[in-house]
């Protein structure tokens, strides 16, 4: 009898260490398959954000020759300024009103494009193509995850209603009819043709693939006393009151303790005397903002990447971030709508200042961030996608030079600038050695820290 309980527990054990192997093996193999769904998601996902690049930078839809990147570089920060435009050949798209004997009139004011970055927009329709359009600046689409979101729907455009739908499907729809038309007919099927659904996707799943996935978290520790005094005026609901429409330096808006997302106000930036154009004897109508007729509001836009995207407002008024932080102090806005919610608002010349100090850092920091991304990625494709690295690293120098010259332009953190153009040295040695790159991009990776840690407080 006891032989037989022996075996009996011997059998016993040997079938829980069976259950505990099965047991190990299927949670394994659990794992594996949730691994490679997700790599396969991952993969999905970056396919799309591929296809929709190729799409946004070469796909004409059979119009004028424009595409979504004509207006909207990847060097310029996917917007467009006077400076960018000026080095472009006089063949570029952009010009088509130039060379395209249909396209003369009522398409696009070339002079106010060269001289101030404005784009001709039909925003209430194309039936009086002579006197129903609006001169507006090319705003980035860096950040659109953290900034087109509302709970009256989705904000696409200057004015909050860059398509129909609000979406940014729509918004890439209304351009092409826009801007890619062959003749101010605007026949689909004849002067474009429109993007499909699958198309719609990837360009959709690229745009929301640029800048920041999330907003920042205010204050941050920064170094520097200037542009540390210039994040408390910003979040002092009583000074700057920056922070109630900007919340965290983003799109989204809190009055009242309520978070309002991405909203309209008439700030009164239509009511600014000597507008650049205005200035000219090009016809130029008063932009009316949101709506058919329009209400004379306008979207918020972030503020994050603000000091290297300029001119600012949607007109393009004003050139400096100083100027744009200056313009809160002044009539008027403060004999605006919005500048009546807020009860106005009065800074002096220092205050506003060490406002665009701290904007100029915190969108330095957004470069860095980016540079180091770019350069990381650049590494994983050296060997089986080398051009594919090279443009990254060609985006890297880029946003490296914008956080050389948001700091410099105001005189901000030297030292931190000294790292910045070394690693904008070494990028640019990575660029032209294939073999060295790897080494090159690392060194290039840890100046971007040292820079970094001259801004801020490590977390």
């Amino acid at each position: 009898m006891e032989q037989g309980s022996q075996r009996k527990r011997g059998i016993k054990r040997t079938w829980i260490i069976l259950a505990m192997i099965l047991g190990v093996i299927m949670l394994s193999t659990y794992q594996v398959s949730s691994q490679v769904l997700l790599s396969s998601a991952k993969d999905r996902e970056r396919a799309l954000i591929a296809k929709g690049e190729r799409l946004f930078f070469n796909e004409t839809f059979n119009g004028n020759g424009r595409t979504c990147g004509t207006c909207h570089r990847a060097e310029a920060n996917f917007g467009i300024n006077p400076a960018f435009i000026a080095t472009l050949p006089d063949d570029d798209p952009l010009f088509v009103a130039e060379f395209n004997p249909d396209l003369k009139f009522n398409f696009e004011n070339p002079k106010l494009m060269r001289e101030f970055g404005l784009i001709l927009e039909n925003v209430d329709g194309f039936n009086d193509l002579e006197n129903k359009f609006v001169m507006r600046g090319v705003p980035h689409v860096l950040s659109l995850r953290t900034s087109v979101a509302s709970p009256q729907g989705p904000r696409t455009g200057w004015s909050g209603d860059g398509s129909p739908d609000g979406t940014l499907r729509s918004f890439a729809t209304g351009a092409v009819i826009q801007h890619f038309t062959k003749t101010l007919s605007r026949v689909r099927g004849v002067d474009f043709r429109l993007p499909t659904e699958a198309e719609l996707d990837a360009l959709e799943a690229f745009m929301l693939s640029l800048g920041r996935q999330q907003d920042l978290s205010l204050p941050l520790p920064l170094k520097g006393v200037v542009p540390k005094r210039g994040q408390e005026i910003f979040l002092d609901r009583n000074v700057g009151k920056c922070n109630l429409c900007h919340v965290n330096a983003g799109a989204t808006a809190s009055l009242g303790g309520a978070n309002l997302g991405n909203i309209n106000f008439n700030t009164g930036v239509e009511d600014l005397p000597d507008q650049p154009p205005d200035l000219t004897d090009e016809k130029v109508p008063p932009d009316d903002g949101f709506g058919r007729p329009g209400d004379g509001t306008f979207n918020i836009p972030p503020l994050v990447e603000a000091a290297d995207t300029g001119p600012f407002f949607h007109n393009n008024a004003i050139r400096t971030i100083e100027g744009a932080v200056g313009f809160y102090d002044g009539d008027s806005f403060n004999n605006s709508p919005a500048g009546q919610l807020l009860s106005g608002i009065e800074l002096d010349g220092t205050q506003i200042e060490a406002i665009a100090a701290f904007l100029r850092v915190l969108n330095a920091l957004e470069n860095i961030r980016a540079s180091i991304e770019l350069l990381e990625d650049s590494a994983e494709r050296r060997f089986p996608d080398p051009g594919d690295a090279k443009e990254l690293l060609e985006r890297a120098v880029h946003e490296t030079d914008d956080s050389i010259r948001v700091l410099t332009e105001a005189g901000l953190h030297p030292e931190a600038v000294s790292h910045l153009q070394a690693a904008k040295r070494l990028t640019q040695q990575a660029i032209d050695r294939l073999f060295f790159r790897h080494s090159l991009a690392a060194k290039a990776i840890a100046e971007q820290k040292q820079a970094r840690e001259l801004l801020v407080e490590p977390s």
